[in-house]
């Protein structure tokens, strides 16, 4: 996004423009990012050659998961439908990890006649499951175990995954445990060791204490794994301050890894390829006094993005148009919805704004959508991509009339 004349564009496209055409609140994508952030994520990692798995949750919209197929990345589901989706958008079987705390009979079942690469196995009583689906098909499983490194990823408590009070994953003790069971097993092939420690990581050190955690585990079980996930959770700037991962030491710290284990790197990227890639364009409805700070009602609510009032997530709001005038109070910008959490931000000093303004959220191209609702039965907004300065429709307005 760039200011022209004072005027916001995506992609070369007046923001206005559009939204006086589709009307607000519109998700607009930019394929021109998703693709760029593809090349720039495969080039952080040329050295390791990994499987890039695309986490569906961030976003399953279809025509986003066509376009991910078309840059050659397999695919990271956590239910039946994400499964579903991923192989109707193209997305080659053997390029597919199931992973999930709760997967149920009919989803391993189904996994396993679609013979996806592996299912990333939580506990023990899935690996047993699993195993009595396998004996009763008379098919062998691949599988994996994931291990829970107890490493703080340093982020959200919301979003962290990898330490012992969190529901993912085994504990060293029983990986170990399952790895000597899996040994004998006539139905599962294990194949992976899978590791997710959280999400929205920009620091290195998480990633490096899970690694030695790996590494010491990978020993004890004597056991050579043929892959090694993981995950994902490469956090994104939100707050426009050049705050990143560095992926050149992270690749780094991999290839120390794989110079004792030779092994193939999953990663489950998600928020890193699709976060930045989407605006949420909105208008101002009313701006309400307050005490102290003014309210700035928005036509875009909770229910269209959910990540502010589920964990405090913060994203950046911009104006359409750009002005020199501030307000003398703070703005909170809020949705419609009748829930106090029901706010986007806080902030100081933005400029002055006036009722049906345009305004942007910025980064919500992961965990937008995905997370959307039908709240207060209010309809999901419209999904368009912007192709090369022109516009596609990825998913229509809900009607009103669909939800009554």
């Amino acid at each position: 996004m760039i200011y022209k004349k004072n005027k916001l564009l995506i992609d070369g496209l007046d923001v206005s423009s559009l939204a006086r055409k589709f009307k607000t609140p519109i998700y607009c994508y930019s394929l021109k990012k998703i693709n760029n952030n593809i090349i720039n994520f495969k080039n952080h990692f040329k050295k390791i050659n990994p499987l890039i798995c695309y986490a569906v949750k961030a976003n399953s919209n279809l025509g986003i998961l066509k376009e991910i197929k078309k840059n050659d990345l397999g695919a990271d589901v956590v239910s039946i439908g994400e499964l579903m989706k991923a192989l109707k958008a193209g997305i080659k079987p053997q390029k597919i990890v199931f992973s999930g705390v709760g997967k149920t009979n009919a989803e391993i079942e189904y996994a396993i006649r679609k013979n996806i690469l592996l299912i990333n196995t939580e506990s023990k009583s899935e690996i047993l499951e699993i195993e009595k689906i396998a004996k009763t098909k008379k098919k062998i499983v691949n599988i994996g175990i994931r291990l829970n490194p107890n490493t703080d990823a340093q982020t959200l408590s919301q979003i962290s995954t990898g330490k012992k009070a969190n529901k993912f994953g085994v504990d060293q003790k029983i990986f170990l445990q399952l790895v000597s069971y899996l040994k004998k097993s006539k139905y599962l092939n294990l194949k992976c060791l899978s590791v997710h420690i959280g999400s929205q990581i920009l620091r290195l050190k998480p990633y490096q204490d899970m690694l030695k955690v790996i590494e010491k585990t990978i020993k004890k079980s004597n056991y050579k794994f043929e892959y090694i996930d993981l995950g994902g959770g490469m956090g994104i700037d939100y707050n426009h301050n050049n705050s990143k991962l560095d992926f050149k030491k992270y690749s780094s710290s991999i290839k120390k890894i794989l110079k004792i284990n030779q092994c193939k790197i999953i990663f489950e990227p998600g928020r890193s390829i699709v976060a930045n890639t989407a605006i949420l364009i909105t208008k101002v409805i009313y701006i309400k006094e307050g005490y102290k700070k003014d309210f700035v009602i928005l036509d875009a609510g909770m229910n269209d993005l959910m990540r502010p009032a589920l964990y405090g997530a913060h994203h950046k709001i911009k104006p359409y148009q750009k002005t020199k005038s501030r307000s003398k109070k703070n703005y909170e910008f809020v949705g419609p919805i009748c829930e106090s959490t029901d706010t986007f931000a806080n902030v100081k000093k933005f400029q002055k704004l006036n009722e049906k303004d345009f305004l942007v959220i910025c980064d919500v191209g992961a965990y937008g959508t995905s997370l959307a609702s039908n709240y207060n039965v209010r309809p999901k907004p419209i999904e368009i991509l912007i192709r090369r300065s022109k516009i596609q429709i990825l998913k229509k307005r809900q009607k009103i009339s669909e939800l009554i």
